[in-house]
C-alpha cells in the first residue's frame, strides 16, 4: 500500500516539446521518392514526446534524528531585585556557657583628715591645712598642701566640718581647683557652733579639692584646740569614670 501511495504521489508531467523546425523548401511537401531511404518530413502531429518527472519532496519526511550535544551556557543575566523577607525561623537551642570572666577591679580612693589648731584670716586667701590623718588611701591627700589630688577620675563626695569662733565670722569655701563650689558660713555670735557642708563633685585626673579661708576683708576664723578635733575634711570615690581600669 505504501508503494502505491508513493507511486501516486509522483506526478508525471508530460511536456509536449516539438523538435526544432527544420528549414523548409517549397518542395518539402512532396513525398521522398521510393527507394531513396529518406524519411518523410515530420509534421505537426508527427513528433516524439519528451517526458519530465517532478517529485513533490514535501511529503518525503524522514524519521526524527538523534538529540544533539548540549550547547555552551550563555552569559549570566542581570541581578534581579531582592526578594521579600522570609518568615522568621524557629529559635535555636541554648549555647554552652562561656568561660568565667576576670573579676571586676574595684577602685578605691578615700581620705579623712583633721586640724587641732585654730586659724585666723590673713590679708590673702589661704588653704586650710590639716595636721591629723584618720584615713589617707594611697596618699591621695597631700598633707603639706592641704589638698586632695584626684588619681582616679570619677564622682566624689566631700564633707567639711568646722567650729566657729565667738564674735567672729566664719567664711570658707570648698574649692575645685580655683573654682568655688560650696560655702561654709556662720555670722558672728556670742555662741560658738558647729557648721557643716557637703558636696559631690565630678573630678578629672589631677584635679584638686581643698578648703579656702576667706581673706581679711572680713574678720573671720575657725576654732580648734589640742584636746579635741573640731575641724575635719573628708572625701571618697563614689564611682570611677571607667570601671576596671
Amino acid at each position: 500500500m505504501l508503494g502505491v501511495l508513493l507511486l501516486l504521489s509522483l506526478i508525471s508531467l508530460v511536456a509536449l516539446v516539438p523538435p526544432p523546425a527544420p528549414c523548409r523548401q517549397c518542395c518539402d511537401h512532396l513525398e521522398p521518392p521510393e527507394g531513396s531511404g529518406a524519411q518523410p518530413p515530420i509534421g505537426v502531429f508527427n513528433y516524439v514526446p519528451e517526458v519530465r518527472t517532478y517529485i513533490n519532496m514535501t511529503i518525503l519526511k524522514g524519521d526524527k534524528g538523534d538529540r544533539g550535544d548540549r550547547g555552551t551556557p550563555g552569559k549570566p543575566g542581570h541581578i534581579g531585585p531582592p526578594g521579600s523577607i522570609g518568615p522568621m525561623g524557629s529559635k535555636g537551642s541554648k549555647g554552652q556557657a562561656g568561660p568565667p570572666g576576670d573579676p571586676c577591679k574595684i577602685q578605691y580612693s578615700a581620705f579623712s583628715v583633721g586640724r587641732r589648731k585654730s586659724l585666723h584670716s590673713l590679708e590673702s586667701y589661704q588653704a586650710l591645712v590639716f595636721d591629723t590623718v584618720f584615713v589617707n588611701l594611697e596618699e591621695h591627700f597631700d598633707m603639706f598642701k592641704g589638698k586632695f589630688i584626684c588619681r582616679i577620675p570619677g564622682i566624689y563626695y566631700f564633707n567639711v566640718n568646722i567650729h566657729t569662733w565667738n564674735f567672729k565670722e566664719t567664711y570658707l569655701h570648698i574649692m575645685q581647683n580655683e573654682a568655688e563650689k560650696a560655702i561654709v558660713y556662720a555670722q558672728p555670735s556670742d555662741r560658738s557652733i558647729m557648721q557643716s557642708q557637703s558636696v559631690m563633685l565630678e573630678l578629672d585626673l589631677s584635679h584638686e579639692v581643698w578648703i579656702r579661708l576667706y581673706k581679711r576683708e572680713r574678720e573671720n576664723a575657725v576654732y580648734s584646740d589640742d584636746v579635741d578635733v573640731y575641724i575635719t575634711f573628708n572625701g571618697y570615690l563614689i564611682k570611677a569614670s571607667v570601671e576596671g581600669k
